[in-house]
């Protein structure tokens, strides 16, 4: 079965942008072979952003990959009102059964915060790949939308890069918390939910 990877980088403090989405602090020089970037994304075959992370990397000059499957989770966009790209959604939970039990390879959740929110708190997450990238930035969009949850990891490996940055690679491990009821709506939303 696909799985459903949140492939990402954090600062130290983690933070995934600036307060105004602004990610220049990740323009470095990149070690050879750029994190293995190249092994993942030949491992995908589908990406999922939402709207937010999709406008992001519109103005970064990227946003949409060619010759991969692009989603963008949106309430607001109509189906065809970004080429290239499929405009879903709905209940999480439902959209990553459907996603997973299609053929193909695995599914990179690119973002941003809310989402991969959602995506934990549905259970809906097979992995987190955090790159960890040596600044501090002090302010910012944090790795998940702000929330209590209790969601625990298991180790799968580490990566000490030549720049100092750091990878950990994480499956989830779902943990019912006790006295922490999981009775939140997963359906997409773009707003944050309050804490």
């Amino acid at each position: 079965m696909r799985k459903i990877i949140a492939y990402l980088a954090t600062s130290v403090d983690g933070f995934i942008a600036r307060p105004d989405g602004d990610v220049a602090w990740l323009d470095r020089p990149r070690p050879r072979g750029n994190y293995s970037m190249s092994e993942f994304i030949r491992s995908i075959d589908t990406i999922v952003m939402g709207r937010t992370t999709y406008e992001i990397g519109s103005r970064l000059g990227q946003a949409i990959w060619p010759g991969k499957k692009n989603i963008i989770l949106s309430r607001t966009l109509v189906s065809g009102a970004i080429e290239g790209a499929i405009i879903e959604s709905g209940n999480v939970r439902e959209l990553a059964e459907r996603w997973r039990s299609e053929e193909g390879g695995n599914i990179w959740l690119m973002g941003g915060a809310v989402v991969f929110g959602e995506f934990l708190d549905a259970d809906a997450l097979d992995e987190l790949i955090i790159h960890v990238v040596p600044v501090l930035i002090g302010e910012g969009i944090p790795l998940l939308d702000p929330r209590r949850r209790t969601d625990e990891l298991k180790l799968k490996s580490t990566r000490k890069f030549s720049d100092g940055v750091v990878r950990l690679h994480y499956s989830i491990e779902r943990v019912e918390a006790a006295g922490i009821p999981d009775t939140e709506d997963d359906t997409y939303s773009a707003e944050p939910r309050s804490a």
